[in-house]
């Protein structure tokens, strides 16, 4: 890919995108283009014996790992965890963050899951990029429009998820999974297997576009066209 372009991931938790498009972000970071991962809550209240003030510290810490050794760069945001408002206070937080740092792609969660910040991290990112790409909302940047929204697989959002769009992470597949061992709950969370569930995943993805290791993204429906002239034939 010649042009070198920014792509920005937008989780509820530090560590959302890194499971479910690390391997994407990791693959665009090896080819030098910009990589930024945003966190709109640390994820702080998930530990088994830190207090939220202590894990949201170290989850803070991890995020920075992650991102330094991928090569991308990490904002974690201070809302809280479990707590995230779908409110126009968080929305124009994005806007202006979309303003300033002009991401051509932007990957967040799908709409539909079992977890409440999920769901409202799809909101709030869906009203951010209107509100970026439009002069009307008066903001201290100018206008941006993104070129594309795509939406990560995550196992807490699979109501109503389609995979549409793959993406082979094979060469950047082993720094990936490298890098995600900076997150203590990735690798010795009591509750789910987090790193040989999106392991495992890569490998059903890439067998199902012929590739040893991808990773899939929905779209919204609207967007779903494939526009001929003819029909295609080989």
């Amino acid at each position: 890919m010649g042009k070198k372009i920014h792509i920005i991931a937008v989780g509820a938790h530090a560590g959302d995108m890194e499971l479910t498009c690390g391997g994407v972000l990791t693959k665009y970071a090896m080819e030098g283009h910009k990589v930024t991962l945003i966190h709109l809550t640390a994820g702080e209240k998930g530990h088994p014996t830190l207090t939220p003030a202590e894990y949201r510290k170290q989850k803070i810490k991890e995020a920075n790992t992650f991102a330094n050794l991928i090569g991308a760069s990490a904002i974690v945001l201070e809302y809280k965890d479990g707590e995230l408002a779908v409110d126009d206070d968080v929305k124009f937080r994005i806007c202006d963050i979309i303003r300033e740092q002009k991401p051509d792609i932007i990957i967040t969660h799908w709409k539909n899951s079992m977890h409440k910040d999920h769901e409202a991290t799809y909101k709030i990112v869906r009203d951010a990029i209107y509100y970026a790409a439009l002069n009307s909302f008066e903001r201290n940047l100018p206008a941006h429009r993104i070129q594309g929204l795509y939406f990560a697989e995550n196992w807490e959002d699979p109501y109503g998820f389609r995979p549409y769009v793959y993406l082979d992470i094979t060469p950047s597949y082993e720094k990936w999974i490298a890098a995600l061992r900076s997150y203590e709950f990735v690798v010795n969370s009591p509750h789910f297997r987090y790193l040989e569930y999106y392991s495992a995943l890569s490998v059903v993805r890439g067998t199902e576009c012929g590739r040893a290791y991808a990773e899939a993204f929905a779209i919204d429906p609207i967007r779903i066209k494939q526009v001929y002239e003819y029909f295609p034939v080989k």
